[in-house]
């Protein structure tokens, strides 16, 4: 892994892309979440970050007096979104990106909206397709959902690069959650992303993705695997999420034990949905 950026330093990384780390780093965000400022004269903001006092100035800095005409979440997250209230009081943009809702009910004890930003309130909702725009830069809407399931990357048109939030990231595979998180949208969004010719990814969290295609087809590869590790686990008998783990993740970093638990549940649902597999007296089966 390349060296990160400092904290809170504006860092040019195309003409009209300049990215400010924020100081969140964590086993679940990696060096930190990465905010992206879009255009010259005039800008939007793609995922202002948590609610840090140091980013906060950070990205008035970086934004340096431009007008902003928009604040786009990729979705509401908590390392994602609360830095957008104070950035919209401090520039007048708008709110705009994910919607507000949060699916839930998976009978699995998960706390559905620990993980969420209870105040977010978008002034916007954008849907696929829809675009923000100023002088000299396009942003468009794509819906990915999977890792949430109001989840949205945004294509910048003018260099065919694609801020990938949470769905593609530079440095891990995403944390798929049930019950917002859902295994089969989260695959048929992969495979969105493997039919377009971005040029390049800029993540929420990881270095920038310069082979995108390539990164998705391992990506979707890897997400097989792990369904057939669990199909075969299966078939030779009944287990629990917690049995399946301790057989899938040799080695895993204990702190990421409740991730691999809730992706594990992500494909047993998945393959519940899909009529291969049950859930009976606590474990799960191969019907």
């Amino acid at each position: 892994m390349a060296k990160p950026p400092p904290t809170g330093l504006a860092v040019p990384i195309e003409p009209l892309v300049t990215r400010v780390l924020a100081p969140n780093a964590s086993a679940y965000t990696y060096t930190g979440t990465q905010t992206h400022i879009v255009g010259r004269d005039d800008v939007a903001v793609i995922d202002p970050g948590p609610n840090d006092a140091a980013h906060h100035d950070a990205l008035r800095v970086a934004i340096a007096g431009r007008p902003v005409r928009a604040i786009l979440i990729t979705h509401h997250h908590r390392d994602h979104s609360p830095a957008a209230r104070a950035l919209a009081e401090a520039t007048g943009a708008p709110i705009v990106g994910a919607a507000a809702t949060v699916r839930g009910g998976d009978g699995e004890g998960a706390a559905v909206d620990a993980a969420f930003d209870r105040d977010y309130a978008p002034d916007r909702v954008l849907t696929d397709g829809d675009g923000v725009s100023g002088d000299g830069w396009t942003l468009t809407a794509l819906a990915t959902p999977g890792h949430t399931s109001q989840h949205l990357a945004f294509a910048l048109e003018e260099s065919k690069a694609l801020f990938s939030g949470d769905h593609v990231m530079g440095w891990a595979t995403s944390v798929i959650s049930p019950p917002d998180g859902d295994m089969g949208e989260y695959l048929a969004s992969l495979e969105t992303l493997l039919a377009r010719d971005d040029r390049i990814y800029y993540p929420g969290h990881g270095e920038a993705v310069e082979r995108p295609q390539r990164l998705v087809r391992g990506m979707l590869g890897h997400r097989k695997q792990r369904e057939g590790q669990i199909v075969r686990l299966l078939t030779a008998a009944p287990r629990t999420v917690a049995a399946l783990v301790e057989r899938m993740y040799v080695g895993l970093d204990p702190r990421l034990a409740g991730a691999a638990a809730r992706s594990v549940l992500a494909h047993l649902i998945d393959l519940e949905r899909r009529g291969v597999a049950a859930r009976e007296e606590g474990a799960w089966r191969i019907i």
